[in-house]
């Protein structure tokens, strides 16, 4: 859907993060319990309709995803969580207050849960 009168001039801006990969304190399981485990954090942050340019070259009047980069970070290592859905939970809503966001895609991957896959959940909320 675009706004039919400026549609030359803005467009639809998604911060996308991909890949972050640390450790975090996350599981039911007793070996989860005793140590961090890495997980991966893919996010997709919706800002929805956005000039092509912004009005000036300042890193203060656009999101700056080095902060989006240690929310995630902060959120996820902040304290032992028994499941990965409550993880997932919590960082989606976190991510969906940051000014100018008004969708927000994750997706949390345990790493070595398994030796053949990893496990991951994916939470969508907000516009699309």
């Amino acid at each position: 859907m675009t706004p039919p009168t400026t549609q030359h001039k803005i467009g639809r801006q998604v911060l996308t993060l991909s890949g972050l990969r640390f450790h975090a304190n996350l599981g039911i399981l007793e070996h989860e319990r005793e140590r961090p485990q890495p997980i991966q954090v893919d996010a997709e942050l919706n800002q929805g309709w956005q000039p092509l340019q912004p009005h000036d070259d300042d890193i203060r009047h656009v999101l700056d995803y080095r902060k989006v980069r240690q929310i995630i970070i902060d959120e996820c290592t902040a304290e032992h969580v028994n499941l990965l859905e409550t993880l997932i939970g919590k960082l989606a809503t976190r991510l969906l207050q940051l000014p100018g966001v008004i969708g927000v895609r994750v997706r949390i991957a345990k790493l070595e849960i398994f030796d053949d896959c990893e496990v991951a959940i994916r939470m969508e909320c907000g516009q699309w």
